[in-house]
């Protein structure tokens, strides 16, 4: 048996060869788009995009050639990398399901979090977000709030334990391992009404297996991987499916270990959740919500048992591990501005003495839309630092793109509209639009939460996205669901944490690097094997005024 499938999967890897030879020896529309020279037929310019640091060749292609960029992929296939805010627009607000994600893309949402909504494309994806949808509302992640500041406050309680038994009262700590935890408890809580007990567990099961997930899996991809994952297209998906199901490199090994663990968390949650429905007993979590609708009349309403273990996966993984590496990111940059540091803890503490005069012992959802500083911040965080970094998606019928800034062709001719065949396959820049300089200024690549300050410094341009005209939460119908919970869960973590201490760089702050793994993560350059790394030095802040 093993002998006919490693036969079969070899004559499909010839003939997808074949194909995509074939495929790229044909003119097409695109041949005379400007970009970069191939640096191999096997790879084309992929190692370039794919194992450099997260935006990086983005920035210098998008600065050489623009923001439609043609580069080749394997065996000399055109792809483009586009981050042209009218093109953009259409790809994910206005074409519906015509642009769709990449099959072997796919394949990755499946292998990480199962068949829910980032896998999902087309009627499925439609159904299964219309499910999901009453959970996220505006009034849904208002409610929530008070359970973020608990969630900070845990973690706030544990580093002051550490500090106090510390020499001077100060410590290095690893930031993105102990965002990673609270956050984890923060989405268990937020979604499932469930303490995982990860920020005061090291040795949480759960907690373990996603820590680095991403990086082990996906960081510094090889040469071989990416042709690899190329030549995945052109499987058919069950194939797809068996090989990575039984591949045993350590790679997929550990994305193994995690769908084993948080399939079976998700398990006894559905059956608890159940039982809870049954006695009357159910509350308002989101998954409590989604196991109510199961049990409804309504089959448009309902997931099956192995989609709704799939959502639990999926609020896992974009739940906490997006905002633990956006907090990990904002005080990498705290530490290197300090005056913005105390600026914020200023008005953050200004705002508490006014909610402490009113008799509230903690901040409302319109305390903290009333810092505008704060508000600067997170905007620029996400503009500046976006954890998810590539979309990927094919056009499956001819299209035409529109265009903010027109094209010159490698022939002369002035393009202000892209026509595009079926089949055409774009890689969008999520870092690349969000220092988009038409719209955020000639300064887009500094850190700047001031812009968001000043009139007319950030340009309205088009409207992308659902927070800030931002890439980050993506757009359109698979715009990310729980973008408010995030902004949100966001500003109570920096509420909390810029409130209690202080943040310092160390000698390795110049050592950090962008890691692509799927997402954007913190690495000390020469130290990758060693996971997700941003050590900073905490110390209490000083209490009264800054």
């Amino acid at each position: 048996m093993e002998h006919s499938t490693l036969t079969l999967t070899v004559l499909l890897v010839v003939f997808a060869i074949v194909y995509a030879v074939y495929k790229a020896t044909r003119p097409t529309v695109l041949d005379n788009i400007p970009g970069p020279v191939s640096k191999s037929f096997l790879l084309g310019n992929l190692g370039e995009l794919m194992q450099n640091q997260a935006g990086a060749t983005e920035f210098s292609w998008q600065e050489t050639y623009g923001d439609v960029v043609k580069f080749k992929a394997s065996f000399g296939m055109d792809r483009l990398l586009i981050s042209d805010p009218k093109a953009l627009q259409h790809i994910l607000m206005t074409s519906g399901y015509r642009w769709r994600k990449y099959r072997e893309r796919k394949e990755l949402s499946r292998l990480t979090s199962g068949k829910g909504l980032l896998w999902a494309d087309g009627n499925a994806h439609r159904r299964q977000r219309k499910v999901m949808l009453p959970g996220f509302g505006t009034p849904e992640a208002k409610n929530f709030l008070p359970l973020f500041f608990s969630c900070a406050a845990t973690i706030s309680r544990r580093w002051s334990d550490i500090l106090f038994t510390s020499d001077n009262q100060s410590y290095i700590f690893n930031i993105p391992e102990w965002t990673s935890r609270a956050t984890l408890d923060a989405i268990g809580q937020a979604a499932f009404d469930y303490d995982f007990g990860a920020t005061d567990d090291h040795e949480n099961e759960l907690g373990k297996v996603y820590q680095n997930m991403l990086l082990r899996a996906f960081g510094s991809p090889s040469t071989g991987a990416l042709v690899t994952l190329e030549l995945f297209r052109f499987l058919p998906t069950p194939i797809t499916e068996f090989i990575n199901d039984h591949n045993p490199s350590p790679r997929l090994t550990s994305i193994h270990k995690v769908t084993k663990v948080a399939n079976a968390v998700a398990r006894e949650l559905v059956l608890t959740k159940s039982n809870a429905l049954l006695e009357n007993k159910g509350k308002n979590d989101i998954m409590s919500l989604l196991v109510k609708a199961n049990a409804g009349e309504n089959p448009k309403a309902q997931l099956s048992d192995a989609e709704l273990i799939s959502q639990m996966r999926v609020l896992l993984l974009a739940g906490h591990e997006t905002t633990a590496n956006s907090l990990s990111w904002l005080f990498y940059e705290l530490v290197r501005d300090l005056e913005l540091q105390k600026k914020l803890r200023a008005e953050i503490r200004a705002t508490e003495k006014v909610a402490a005069a009113r008799g509230d012992p903690e901040l409302s959802v319109r305390d903290l839309e009333g810092m505008p500083l704060l508000g600067a911040t997170v905007k620029e965080l996400l503009r500046y630092h976006p954890v998810a970094i590539h979309m990927f998606r094919v056009a499956h019928e001819d299209d035409v793109l529109p265009l903010s800034t027109p094209i010159t062709t490698t022939t002369g001719e002035l393009l202000t509209e892209l026509p595009v065949p079926k089949g055409t396959r774009t890689v969008i820049s999520i870092p690349a639009y969000n220092r988009n300089k038409e719209l955020f200024g000639e300064d887009a690549h500094i850190f700047n939460p001031y812009r968001w300050l000043e009139p007319n410094h950030v340009k309205k341009g088009v409207s992308l996205g659902p927070f800030a005209n931002l890439a980050t939460f993506s757009g359109g119908i698979r715009s990310c669901i729980g973008w408010r919970f995030a902004v949100i869960e966001l500003q109570a973590f920096i509420v909390e944490l810029l409130s209690n201490f202080e943040f310092a760089a160390t000698p390795k702050i110049n050592k950090i690097r962008r890691e692509a793994a799927l997402v954007m993560v913190p690495t000390i350059e020469g130290e990758l094997e060693k996971g997700s790394q941003l050590p900073l030095r905490v110390t209490f802040a000083p209490k009264g005024g800054d």
